[in-house]
């Protein structure tokens, strides 16, 4: 069955990455909205599925992002209209407020390549059977939020326990990057470099860059299994 993607993106810097891929494999239809270059949000009738891409910006800057306050308005209208919906990084936290919980600075500032672990309510909800455990996956955030209430925690990892969340079975937060490519890594790189000081979880660049290319692969073959499952 066809299923009409409306994506929306923050940055020019932050596409979708391996998420555009697996929408042609499949076949379905994709639109997409550029906050960053004042385009419009649709109505949710024109929609099935919401991708909501990642972004340097806190969700509550208002005074510097003035679409914030119409994209949280309009990202609760979907939730509430039923919609199914992925969110990635800022788009999991814009997900967590949708549905009630804060979004806040994070303990750790975390950007590299770090594990998470799925926790033990993850691995029984059989939204992850058959997943590794204990994946390495590309991570670049410093806020994070509030398991939203009811939502099943998937993921946590030692530097931000809020790490992926599943809601109604339709609402998928993941607060790393599964849809990373060796493309959109090195965008974020070129853009974002001057966040890279030292840290506990902060990787330097050379090791970011130097990371095995077969780790891309395992995290794109994640994402897809992630995406064919929500909503079945």
């Amino acid at each position: 069955m066809t299923v009409r993607i409306h994506a929306v993106q923050h940055v020019p810097f932050e596409g979708l990455g391996h998420i555009g891929q697996w929408i042609a494999n499949q076949g379905h239809s994709l639109t997409l909205t550029r906050l960053y270059a004042g385009e419009k949000l649709p109505r949710p009738e024109a929609f099935d599925r919401l991708v909501i891409m990642g972004g340097p910006m806190n969700i509550y800057e208002d005074d510097r992002y003035p679409w914030l306050v119409q994209e949280r308005a309009w990202i609760r209208e979907a939730i509430n209209a039923g919609k199914s919906a992925v969110g990635i990084c800022l788009g999991a936290q814009l997900l967590a407020d949708a549905l009630g919980s804060p979004v806040v600075a994070g303990r750790e500032k975390e950007i590299g390549w770090w594990p998470i672990t799925l926790t033990e309510e993850g691995k029984t909800s059989g939204f992850l059977d058959g997943l590794p455990e204990r994946p390495t996956v590309f991570h670049w955030h410093g806020d994070t939020f509030a398991l939203p209430k009811g939502a099943v925690h998937l993921a946590e990892s030692e530097g931000c326990r809020s790490q992926a969340f599943l809601y109604d079975n339709r609402i998928l937060g993941l607060q790393f990057h599964l849809e990373s490519t060796p493309a959109t890594v090195g965008e974020m790189l070129t853009h974002c470099g001057h966040e890279l000081v030292t840290g506990k979880y902060i990787q330097s660049e050379n090791q970011i860059a130097a990371v095995d290319p077969v780790l891309f692969r395992e995290i794109n073959r994640l994402l897809e299994t992630l995406l064919t499952r929500l909503g079945e």
